[in-house]
């Protein structure tokens, strides 16, 4: 049978336990015809791009299945028709992954980067940063510079 990777997103409001019992739905649905999950990810509450039927934040769930066309058709429809999954991506793969997804392995990293001070880790330091702390002053310096600079090749002294 061919392997796919579907992810869900289901709305804020709904406990992660009633995405478990979703999950577990479509479970018995696979099983009925002899498909199967081999793989689940529950990624937890997380804020979407843009607003999806009035919702900023969704329970996204990543599950790699084993299973017929046929099948995923009707798991695709049965959750087109639940009012609580907002969206659902299904695509065909080679193989599934038993490692956990990117999401799962940089969600530890992410706790890390909190505690390490500006400039450490992934962040680069600069006037890009968030506005908040004490680098005011050197972004003030900046703008006093260039505003200098300006009149300058204004021919203003």
């Amino acid at each position: 049978m061919p392997l796919y990777e579907s992810v869900l997103i289901a709305r804020n409001d709904v406990s992660q336990t009633q995405v478990e019992t979703i999950v577990t739905d479509i479970e018995t649905l696979l099983a009925q015809d002899g498909g199967v999950i081999e793989k689940r990810e529950f990624w937890g509450l997380r804020s979407l791009a843009y607003r999806i039927k009035k919702n900023r934040k969704g329970h996204y769930v990543l599950l790699g299945l084993n299973a017929r066309p046929d099948q995923i058709r009707e798991m695709e429809r049965q959750l087109g028709l639940n009012e609580d999954i907002l969206r659902v991506l299904t695509l065909r793969v080679d193989e599934i992954d038993p490692n956990p997804s990117a999401i799962l392995s940089r969600k530890g990293e992410d706790r890390g980067d909190r505690a390490a001070p500006r400039g450490v880790g992934g962040k680069p330091a600069g006037r890009f940063d968030s506005g908040r702390g004490g680098r005011r002053g050197d972004d003030r310096e900046e703008f006093r510079a260039r505003g200098e600079r300006e009149d300058a090749d204004l021919g203003v002294e």
